[in-house]
Formats: structure tokens, C-alpha cells, sequence
């Protein structure tokens, strides 16, 4: 029997994450211009910032590409977007490669098919709760939140506070 995840949690210093599915609720508006609208998450957002701030390595890899989405995570300070990916698993190894980073600290969330076998390669592959059977099969944590719906806040803000790195810098007072 492997580690458990939150074992692994204090490993990780990278988070890998699809887009469809994973950062958006996997649905699309389609424009009478034919443009395609995704939903994304401010809490999803707030967490990866926070993240980036606290020194850890965020990197974006999905077959889709829609320019909105790249400006948002860009604005959110994100620098390896990759979108339009043919090959995960390259795009993967080539960005572990390039920044050093041991693919056992890395967290992976995927939802669909694509990502199985780029899942299969990391130290903590995780997937929202309304993932594909095939990709829950595979994942070391499911979060208790859908896609799109807080399951990157989820596993960012349970690998932080395990870390010792979430509301550092907050004193809540209570009266």
C-alpha cells in the first residue's frame, strides 16, 4: 500500500492542472459568433495566486485554447500555460525537465481521458469529484468538489496549510 495523499501533500511543490473540467465546469457557452465562454472559479483564482506568491510552480496543460482563459490565468501571474497540447506526456516531461523539478512533487489534476496517462507519471495525480470513472480509478485524492466548482482551491489549500504556507500572514481575531 502506498503513502496516503496527505503523506504526499508535503512533498509538493508543483501544481499541474488541466483547464476543461478541472479550472472550468467542463461546459461551454457558444456565441452566435461561434466563440466559446467557460466558467471559472474566483476561489480557484485566489488560490493558485496565493500559491505563486508562497514560491510554488504552477503549470497549465490542455488540449484546448481559448485566448480568454490564457489572459486570465496570465493576470492571475501563471507563466507555463500551454494550451492546444497534442501530447501531454511530452509537453509534461519537457516543463519537469526545464524547471528541475523531481515528477514525485509534482500534483496532477485531471478529469477526462486525455489525462490518464499524464496522471500516471506524477507523485500525486488528483482529479475534481465529477471526473470520469476511468480518471477517479487512477487518483490518489478526489476532491469533494466538482470541477470548476473549487476542486483546484481544494487541493492547493489542503497542500498549503499541510505545508504550513495558508494564512500565514492573516490574525483573525474573534471578539
Amino acid at each position: 500500500m502506498g503513502k496516503h495523499y496527505k503523506e504526499i501533500l508535503n512533498d509538493i511543490t508543483t501544481f499541474i492542472l488541466d483547464i476543461d473540467g478541472v479550472l472550468t465546469d467542463g461546459t461551454v457557452l457558444v456565441t452566435t459568433s461561434g466563440e466559446l465562454l467557460r466558467n471559472m472559479n474566483i476561489k480557484d483564482g485566489y488560490a493558485l495566486k496565493t500559491a505563486i506568491d508562497k514560491g510554488y510552480t504552477i503549470c497549465i496543460i490542455s488540449g484546448g485554447s481559448n485566448d480568454g482563459v490564457r489572459l486570465r490565468l496570465e493576470g492571475l501571474g501563471i507563466k507555463e500555460i500551454h494550451l492546444g497540447v497534442k501530447d501531454k506526456i511530452q509537453c509534461l516531461n519537457t516543463f519537469l525537465k526545464q524547471h528541475s523539478i523531481n515528477p514525485e512533487h509534482a500534483l496532477y489534476m485531471g478529469d477526462d481521458i486525455p489525462d490518464y496517462n499524464v496522471m500516471q507519471q506524477v507523485g500525486l495525480p488528483a482529479c475534481p469529484q465529477d471526473a470520469v470513472p476511468e480518471i477517479k480509478a487512477i487518483s490518489k485524492y478526489i476532491s469533494h468538489k466538482n470541477g470548476g466548482n473549487g476542486a483546484v482551491r481544494d487541493v492547493i489549500e489542503q497542500t498549503l496549510k499541510v505545508q504550513g504556507n495558508w494564512m500565514q500572514n492573516f490574525s483573525a481575531k474573534y471578539d
